[in-house]
């Protein structure tokens, strides 16, 4: 295998397929990839050059070539335009199941010049009703079922219901061209929902610029690593066919896949519902699958599944993710099971408010240490700062700090949460803690008190506080605890008021009347004395997790 700063050197080179130039973006002199395309659009229309192959499969029995897809969604965008007065600028906000109708929603809106809205389809009529105000679209595409959990109270906008209505839309105009409105490189394209400190979700920007920086950093990321392994550079690049089963709410489904796909020249397997490994298995076969990713979870119960044994997986090749770190033992059973995979497996560090990506570990950096998430890619910087934003030396925790053009312009209606996440010099302030030594980033917590469930990120002050409307809890607190398969769990730390009872089951009743399932505590202990406080009454979780002894004496 090449040394990769050998293959960084050859592929970013001037001349290179990856070469890099100086631009000034949000005031800041970054580092771009040269040979870009200026809006998702242009990428859009040049995907169907590549005519009939196949581009997304779907398990309802529906597939689309590049052609067709781009089609459809050059159909829909008129009917957007003509039917509901959608143009630059304008949000349509997106509610659903994985699904073709979803894909070509976002890929109309954002064609249109307009803003695609992910709404989190777990979330509860209050979170969607939260979100839908947050973002004030214009328009909302929803499926039927998530429809019904806001029918007590439909929201005031205009409608169209995926089964019953985007069949008019998708039949619009079958010869419609794509739009021709101006779009430029640092108009927004997107917004995707993020947990905050507030406890609330908030609408993290993408613009064109971002996604684009995405797309090409993930297209380098697996070009590298085939140069590395011997492929000549100016080589054809391997299709690959990759199955996922990550939310389009997310950047997992929607970055990675549904505006990849028409960017890099894959095919996307998409499965809907609850991950089924088996469903998984059996379309890896049909379809030909090369590439298994997602989050932790989703690869563990591939790997144990009962079955796996009774199958030859070489045709997987490559293997990755994201969301959550992988564990040493998962990494270990990855390359003990999936042999075809282990020389083309990654892992991915990012989160929403820079594009999803800022480092790559391949797979001889994780053998080497286990513990990191790599090494920034081309197109971004990593450094440390400690909380007056001076940066920190190697070796050092403090604030991990992101910097490069896809990094977020801000958050939708949130000015102040922005000016905190934004530093000076145009560094995203992740909330992670960690420290950089030789280049690779290590992650010493992760968003301090923020839970990753099966790589949902969950702030506990979210749950606290609707633990704290019930009439029988005096006070609560909410910690993660660790587990195999998800990462974590959901554990509430409960103080009853005086002469109160209260059941675990309706504790859990509480919480799921308006928070989405995966936030409701799998774990509740009732403790019969306050919970610890420091001097100043922020509680101490350290100690409530068995971290650390509480040092605060009470006068």
């Amino acid at each position: 295998m090449r040394p990769l700063a050998e293959v960084d050197a050859d592929l970013t080179r001037p001349g290179g397929p990856f070469e890099l130039e100086e631009a000034l973006v949000a005031g800041a002199r970054l580092q771009v990839f040269k040979q870009r395309a200026h809006n998702l659009r242009d990428i859009l229309a040049a995907s169907t050059s590549r005519g009939d192959d196949e581009l997304f499969i779907f398990d309802d029995g529906r597939r689309l070539s590049f052609v067709e897809h781009a089609q459809v969604v050059a159909s829909v965008a008129a009917g957007l335009r003509e039917l509901h007065g959608i143009g630059k600028g304008d949000r349509v906000a997106i509610l659903g199941a994985n699904s073709a109708e979803w894909i070509v929603a976002a890929w109309a809106t954002i064609s249109l010049g307009g803003i695609a809205v992910g709404m989190n389809g777990w979330w509860t009529g209050d979170e969607i009703r939260y979100g839908l105000d947050l973002a004030d679209p214009k328009l909302l595409v929803a499926d039927r079922r998530r429809l019904q959990r806001v029918a007590d109270d439909p929201p005031d906008l205009p409608t169209v219901e995926v089964e019953t209505g985007f069949e008019k839309l998708w039949n619009h105009d079958p010869d419609a061209a794509l739009p021709d409105v101006p779009i430029d490189e640092d108009d927004p394209a997107s917004i995707l929902f993020t947990s905050g400190t507030t406890g609330r979700p908030k609408g993290a920007i993408s613009t064109h610029r971002n996604l684009i920086a995405f797309l090409e950093m993930v297209e380098y990321s697996t070009v590298r690593l085939l140069v590395a392994h011997g492929l000549p550079l100016d080589s054809p690049r391997p299709k690959q066919v990759a199955i996922t089963s990550s939310p389009l709410f997310h950047v997992s489904g929607l970055q990675s896949a549904a505006l990849s796909g028409p960017h890099n020249g894959n095919k996307y397997v998409w499965t809907t519902g609850r991950f089924d490994p088996e469903q998984v298995i059996r379309l890896t076969f049909e379809e030909g699958v090369t590439r298994w990713g997602g989050i932790t979870t989703q690869i563990w119960r591939l790997l144990e599944h009962p079955d796996f044994e009774n199958y030859d997986f070489s045709q997987i090749r490559s293997i990755g993710g994201g969301g959550s770190t992988f564990s040493p033992e998962l990494q270990r059973l990855i390359r003990e099971k999936l042999p075809s995979a282990a020389d083309n497996f990654n892992v991915g560090y990012g989160m929403t408010e820079c594009g999803g990506l800022a480092t790559m570990a391949t797979g001889d950096m994780l053998l080497e240490h286990p513990d990191c998430v790599g090494r920034a890619l081309p197109n971004a910087e990593v450094a440390i700062f400690d909380d007056d934003d001076v940066q920190l030396a190697d070796g050092v925790d403090g604030n991990i700090c992101i910097r490069g053009a896809m990094v977020m312009p801000g958050y939708w209606g949130n000015p102040e949460a922005s000016a905190d996440a934004l530093r000076p010099g145009g560094w995203l302030k992740t909330g992670d803690i960690g420290q950089l030594r030789d280049g690779l980033l290590f992650l010493a917590s992760r968003k301090r008190d923020m839970i990753i469930r099966g790589g949902e990120n969950i702030y506990p002050v979210e749950i606290e506080n609707r633990l704290d409307e019930h009439p029988d809890i005096l006070e609560a607190a909410v910690i993660g605890v660790d587990h195999r398969t998800l990462g974590q769990e959901v554990k509430a730390m409960v103080v009853l008021r005086e002469g109160r009872a209260l059941e675990v089951d309706a504790l859990r009743e509480w919480v799921a009347e308006t928070l989405a399932y995966y936030k409701v505590p799998s774990h509740v202990e009732f403790l019969d004395h306050p919970l610890p406080r420091n001097a100043t009454g922020k509680v101490l979780k350290q100690v409530l997790s068995g971290e650390a002894e509480s040092t605060f004496v009470e006068e």
